[in-house]
């Protein structure tokens, strides 16, 4: 397939993708090759640490809970009903539980699911930029959002968000098959809003709607009869799927029903509603660097497409994931409470954006994207492997331990065997497949999302223990088991949901909330202090028994008190 240019003078250079995609030349070790750099990127880091706060450690205690009591319709976290999310993502990792758990552990097992659905994430981006743009064009979405800098750590959390983000990237597949298949495509839509809604709530279906509402309005493609036929299907298919557990919890508990409503109602949704100082620009400022490298390659498009080539603006491959972006951008912009793992499903409809010009870059950006990040991954790869052979040979010094915002120095880490080997293996392949991008643009954004595989494959191999040793409560959560006699009650004010969840997995203690009017009858409170009132003295009716924190952390101390005057 030739890319056409439109009549003008200095239109950008026409490309064949066919030539520099995994349809091309080699086309077998290409497509094995891609395989195995995403499967790497997906696999690292989902086994061989302890649950980490804040999405996970909630996320993982509430499947945790919901493995041993077999409830699927009430979610519940340390003993509490948890209805701010969904159950598709905890119950998913139950079903991962039950199958590898053991040989694994029960987080390190019900972490795969996170790894699925990140499978499902890049395997549905392929699909729509397939349907949209071609065959040669399939890889080009999944290298920019493996190459993001949002999806660095963020995607290898076990959180609803993934889930959001899977069903993000499912609907707009669905969208884009409609253009083809109507009924297949609503059905696909269907099962994306599905995914979406179960996962976290209103948001993600309310985008697709939004978007399936837009669309005839932004393109003529969109105004015919499929569309609305599609439209259908999708909203049946969505409903019936999705109504299944909120019926089931209304028929369980009319007052959980009224709570869930309250918590993922439209005020919890669009912030102005109930308006508490929220920025409209939070997502906005952090976008530029958080989809990095989406953001600047999308723009390129808009310049090249805006002033009339390759189809220009109104191809349907412009047009559908752009106005989801916008709808999500939008939404998110007026969110009550946004965070950056919130931003996620974002990259999705980015990434297919980045992905159309990419082979019309002009060879200074590209060469000016391939050499930063050659340069970029590739002294820090040395740097990474220069700190940890240091610390292993003469323990993290001082100046180490400040870069890290760590208050212990002296860590050395241990050698573990498969982690060298992994570790040396990816910095190896990376020195054999990283070259300058001389012929192909795509070569650019490949060097780009090898050189983030590399450093994600070093921080999840040889660094992880230190990481795990300074972001796990295992050590904090067994020393507090070893003060609390059995059967006895604790009280907790103060407590993170996240922290309740792994003091209750680990250490098998479920606190009574004064929060929540409970407790009071207990001898025992455990009461959880941060970083402005680390120092603070015990209140005059409580005596201190026990105090802790995890290793190197200053933002956070756990003081166990007895009730009742020294």
């Amino acid at each position: 397939m030739i890319r056409l240019r439109a009549p003008r003078s200095a239109s950008p250079e026409p490309v064949d993708p066919e030539s520099v995609s995994p349809s091309g030349p080699q086309r077998a070790l290409k497509q094995a090759g891609l395989i195995l750099l995403c499967l790497a990127w997906i696999v690292l880091g989902l086994i061989g640490h302890d649950p980490w706060k804040t999405d996970e450690a909630t996320t993982f205690g509430v499947a945790w809970e919901m493995a041993r009591s077999g409830d699927t319709i009430v979610p519940t976290l340390a003993g509490e009903p948890w209805l701010e999310r969904g159950p598709l993502v905890p119950a998913l990792s139950v079903a991962t539980m039950r199958l590898f758990a053991p040989p694994l552990s029960a987080h390190n097992a019900a972490r795969l699911a996170a790894g699925l659905l990140l499978l499902a994430i890049l395997a549905c981006s392929a699909l729509d930029s397939r349907e949209l743009n071609g065959r040669a064009f399939r890889w080009v979405p999944v290298l920019v959002l493996v190459g993001s800098i949002g999806f660095w750590e963020r995607a290898h959390v076990l959180s609803s968000e993934l889930g959001l983000t899977a069903g993000v990237a499912m609907g707009l597949w669905g969208l884009a098959l409609a253009l083809r298949r109507p009924i297949v495509g609503g059905i696909v839509l269907g099962l994306g809003m599905a995914v979406a809604f179960l996962s976290t709530g209103f948001a993600g279906p309310l985008w697709l709607v939004a978007t399936l509402a837009i669309l005839p309005l932004a393109s003529p493609t969109w105004r015919n009869v499929s569309h609305a036929v599609t439209a259908l299907v999708a909203l049946v298919v969505a409903a019936a799927l999705g109504a299944t557990w909120p019926i089931a919890l209304a028929e369980r508990s009319p007052d959980l029903y009224a709570a869930w409503l309250a918590a993922n109602g439209w005020r919890e949704l669009f912030a102005p509603a109930a308006p508490s100082g929220f920025d409209p620009l939070y997502v906005a400022k952090n976008l530029p660097w958080f989809a990095w490298p989406a953001v600047p390659l999308a723009l390129w498009m808009l310049w090249i497409r805006g002033r009339g080539f390759n189809g220009g603006l109104a191809d349907a491959g412009v047009v559908l994931p752009g106005v989801l972006t916008l709808v999500m951008l939008v939404a998110m912009s007026f969110e009550r409470d946004p965070r950056l793992i919130g931003v996620m499903p974002l990259l999705v409809p980015l990434a297919l954006l980045a992905s159309l010009e990419v082979d019309s870059l002009k060879r200074g950006y590209s060469g000016a994207l391939d050499w930063f990040g050659i340069l970029t991954f590739g002294l820090a790869a040395i740097l990474v492997w220069g700190i940890w052979i240091d610390a292993y040979v003469n323990g993290m010094s001082l100046a180490t331990a400040r870069m890290f915002r760590d208050t212990e120095i002296g860590f050395q880490p241990t050698f573990k065997l498969w982690a060298m080997l992994a570790a040396l293996g990816m910095t190896v392949l990376w020195i054999a497949m990283v070259r300058p991008a001389r012929r192909s643009n795509r070569r650019a954004v490949l060097n780009w999302t090898i050189g983030v595989t590399l450093l994600w494959a070093l921080v999840s191999t040889i660094w992880l223990p230190y990481i795990d040793s300074r972001r796990s409560y295992r050590l904090v959560a067994e020393q507090l088991r070893a003060q609390v006699p059995a059967g006895e009650c604790v009280a907790s004010r103060n407590l993170g949901e996240p922290q309740r969840a792994l003091f209750a997995y680990f250490a098998g203690i479920v606190t009574e909330r004064e929060e929540a009017g409970r407790g009071g009858a207990c001898a025992l409170v455990l009461v959880q202090l941060g970083r402005n009132d680390l120092d603070a003295p015990p209140p005059g009716d409580l005596t201190p028994l026990w105090e802790g924190r995890r290793r190197g952390d200053d933002t956070e101390k756990f003081v166990l008190y007895r009730r009742g005057p020294a």
